[in-house]
């Protein structure tokens, strides 16, 4: 008997411990939970969003969690026709959160499921918006614009899903490669094209301040030629005055001084060749022992001794 006794006890405190681990859950910090009645929610205590411990009826109720954070959903790359024409390749990406956890789980009841929806509603708004616009703008102009537009589409859609639209990216939006090896070959033309324009246009300019270079060097120093040519004019001219001025003094100092000059100009070391007398008239200076010339060379014409001194020198 007692151990039919304790058999019983095991057995309800078994059972109770079921009831009671199946009337308590848990609702972490991530998750909402649905508590349904043989499939409805159950009136005033259907939806915790709440985190903690919770009760529900054993063996009547359940719950369902569904999680109550940003999700993600990656659409794959797709080709979208632009509206002049131009295909395009599109990277794009959704985050969306469960708003109305009974209507998405009435509807799709999980989010493996919901995903597969919202990836067709996504890529069917990238295509209606994408194909409204041209590849300027999609690329840059109105990018943000269109993402908007996409979201505001998808959120729309969404919402029969019980979920909000949170943001909407275009991750990328480049050309097929064939049609971009095109693109880049042409515009790898085009800039050698410019390229070679621009060195033409420096050649010319560089022959053009070549020319006018050459051409004013020409000038300064025709310029430079007269100017040297005017002032050695002047120049001689003031030293026949000076020497004409100093003759006119005193032709016998000035004979000499001008004998002198054409013994060092002529009698130079190591280079020097003459075959002359040496009684004549360049030596006349030479037979005095006092340094005075003779008496013919000093009575001499006033125009003689220079024009001597200038033929020898």
């Amino acid at each position: 008997m007692r151990n039919v006794s304790i058999f019983v006890v095991a057995t309800v405190a078994i059972l109770v411990l079921i009831i009671v681990s199946g009337a308590i859950f848990t609702v972490q910090q991530t998750q909402q939970a649905l508590v349904l009645r043989f499939g409805e929610p159950v009136a005033g205590r259907g939806l915790v969003t709440k985190p903690g411990l919770h009760f529900k009826l054993p063996f009547i109720e359940n719950v369902v969690y569904l999680d109550n954070r940003i999700l993600d959903l990656e659409a794959p790359k797709q080709e979208v026709l632009a509206s002049d024409n131009t295909r395009i390749e599109v990277d794009s990406f959704l985050r969306y959160r469960i708003v109305d956890p009974l209507k998405f789980y009435q509807t799709v009841g999980s989010v493996e499921r919901a995903n597969g929806q919202l990836g067709f509603v996504l890529n069917s708004a990238v295509r209606r918006v994408l194909g409204e616009a041209n590849l300027t703008q999609i690329v840059r102009d109105d990018r943000s614009a269109l993402m908007q537009r996409i979201r505001d589409q998808v959120g729309a859609e969404g919402a029969r899903l019980g979920v909000s639209a949170v943001d909407v990216r275009l991750r990328r939006a480049d050309l097929p490669r064939q049609i971009s090896e095109r693109v880049y070959a042409r515009m790898q033309t085009e800039r050698a094209r410019e390229a070679a324009e621009f060195r033409a246009q420096g050649s010319e300019q560089a022959q053009k301040i070549v020319a006018a270079a050459d051409r004013n060097v020409v000038v300064l120093r025709g310029d430079a030629q007269r100017q040297a040519d005017q002032t050695r004019g002047e120049g001689d001219a003031e030293r026949n005055r000076i020497f004409a001025e100093a003759f006119g003094k005193d032709p016998a100092f000035f004979a000499f001084f001008r004998s002198m000059q054409a013994y060092e100009a002529g009698l130079k070391a190591a280079d020097t060749r003459m075959v002359v007398s040496p009684k004549s008239e360049f030596f006349r200076f030479f037979g005095s022992s006092k340094g005075e010339a003779p008496q013919a060379a000093a009575s001499a014409p006033a125009g003689a001794a220079p024009a001597a001194a200038t033929a020898v020198e």
